[in-house]
């Protein structure tokens, strides 16, 4: 008799149990969104963003289900976007988020240094979180920022010309930040999408901030 393989088959998950996490804010800049595309479908990606912020930085089945809801979509439509993306989190990521770019500039400038460094001071390999839940380290696809290279994301600020002798300063930094989480990051990204919205401030930026000139990320 044939060995059976239907232990590899995946059941049907059950549906998401629903949240309604929006704020009348996050309500509100949704439908604005949606009210520039044809179909509210469109709006999918900057409401996943939206989401992001809304639960706090990542993207539990609660979150894809209130997206889904609210744009009139099914759950799985808005599942195969959140996973396609690597922008968006689909699991809790540590308050700040750590993405060294280890394409071919920075590798050449040193990336894998920094990393194996920042490996070494927080106690985690990439793809690790601090049992503190303060740091999660990770490897990141090109930055766009190759003059200053090596370059590492933390939520939407870029540091830059990291070596292995300066990126702990960078960690003290953070550990005293309130800035440059997920989901600050999410917010900065929302603020751009809506129209005006941004001269108020965004993410962990005044509008006084965004005022200055910068490089892809201040």
């Amino acid at each position: 008799m044939a060995e059976s393989v239907t232990s590899n088959i995946r059941e049907p998950q059950p549906t998401p149990a629903k949240e309604s996490r929006f704020s009348e804010l996050a309500i509100a800049e949704l439908e604005e969104i949606a009210s520039h595309y044809p179909e509210r479908k469109a709006a999918c990606l900057p409401g996943l963003w939206i989401a992001q912020r809304e639960y706090d930085g990542y993207l539990p089945p609660a979150a894809i289900q209130e997206v889904a809801d609210r744009l009139g979509l099914s759950y799985s439509e808005v599942e195969g976007v959140a996973t396609f993306y690597t922008m968006y989190n689909l699991r809790k990521r540590g308050r700040h988020h750590l993405e060294v770019c280890t394409c071919l500039t920075c590798a050449v400038k040193g990336a894998y240094d920094v990393v194996h460094k920042l490996e070494k001071e927080l106690g985690v390999h990439v793809g690790g979180t601090t049992a503190d839940g303060e740091f999660t380290l990770s490897e990141a696809e090109c930055l766009d920022f190759c003059g200053a290279a090596t370059v590492m994301q933390v939520g939407d600020k870029y540091f830059t010309q990291l070596t292995p002798d300066n990126v702990k300063q960078v960690i003290d930094e953070l550990r005293n930040s309130p800035d440059y989480t997920p989901a600050k990051l999410a917010d900065s990204i929302v603020k751009v999408l809506v129209p005006g919205a941004s001269a108020t401030g965004g993410g962990s930026y005044s509008a006084e901030d965004l005022k200055n000139p910068a490089g892809p990320m201040l």
